[in-house]
């Protein structure tokens, strides 16, 4: 049995799915747990799910859950928590910005850790896009009290059975961390790196990345108040 379930997202990367596979198949080889992967197509409206199924029926430890509609970032990465049957869990982006070989970084420290995150090194990215992402952290940052510099980062791994307790919203793949510490879990952040997107598009805006983002603070605050933490000790 696996010991480890890499969660990709997908919304319309068809032109990213042929080396999706030929890096993820690469990594299973070197990986330091036995891993599965597990595709969760967005209601992709390309021929991703066609690919995801090709690549799922030559690569046995391939799997994949497919939307009815495009649903959001945060309902693929839900769909995803609840899927996964092994006690180690991990996502990333199918842009392949992060290296799936740098998830054994995050897996070595995962033992004495709940969720450990990767951060982005030398970001291949716009101005723009690096700026209103440096923003939205330090706003998040203010609100959550994480202590985490890029809570954006593609790149984590998580103990599932932290990961299942995480009451998902839309927006709150942005607040993982925070959810975990609301678990009285402990969090810690390793570097990564980051290459340029090859091919597809940038699914998010500058709207989606500072806007978006200040309006889920206040959703988490209300949820940080609400959240119900307990621990059983005994059962008769």
């Amino acid at each position: 049995m696996s010991d480890f379930t890499i969660i990709v997202p997908v919304y319309n990367e068809e032109d990213n799915l042929e080396r999706v596979e030929k890096e993820m198949l690469a990594y299973t080889k070197i990986a330091s747990k036995k891993t599965e992967i597990l595709f969760v197509n967005d209601g992709s409206k390309d021929k991703s799910q066609e690919l995801i199924e090709a690549i799922c029926n030559r690569n046995e430890n391939f799997h994949f859950i497919n939307f009815k509609e495009n649903r959001g970032l945060s309902a693929a990465i839900k769909a995803g928590f609840d899927a996964v049957e092994t006690p180690l869990l991990g996502y990333i982006d199918s842009d392949l910005q992060t290296a799936p070989e740098d998830f054994n970084l995050l897996l070595e420290k995962i033992g004495e850790y709940d969720l450990v995150t990767g951060v982005r090194a030398n970001r291949k990215d716009s101005f723009v896009k690096n700026m209103s992402s440096t923003i939205a952290n330090g706003i998040r940052r203010a609100f959550t009290h994480d202590g985490m510099d890029d809570t954006g980062c593609p790149l984590k791994v998580i103990k599932t059975a932290y990961a299942k307790k995480i009451p998902m919203f839309k927006g709150l793949h942005r607040f993982l961390p925070a959810m975990i510490l609301l678990q009285d879990g402990k969090i810690l952040q390793v570097p990564v790196q980051h290459f340029p997107r090859i091919a597809g598009e940038a699914k998010f805006g500058v709207w989606n990345r500072l806007i978006g983002p200040l309006m889920d603070c206040f959703a988490y605050l209300w949820m940080k108040k609400k959240y119900i933490n307990y621990e059983v000790k005994n059962k008769g």
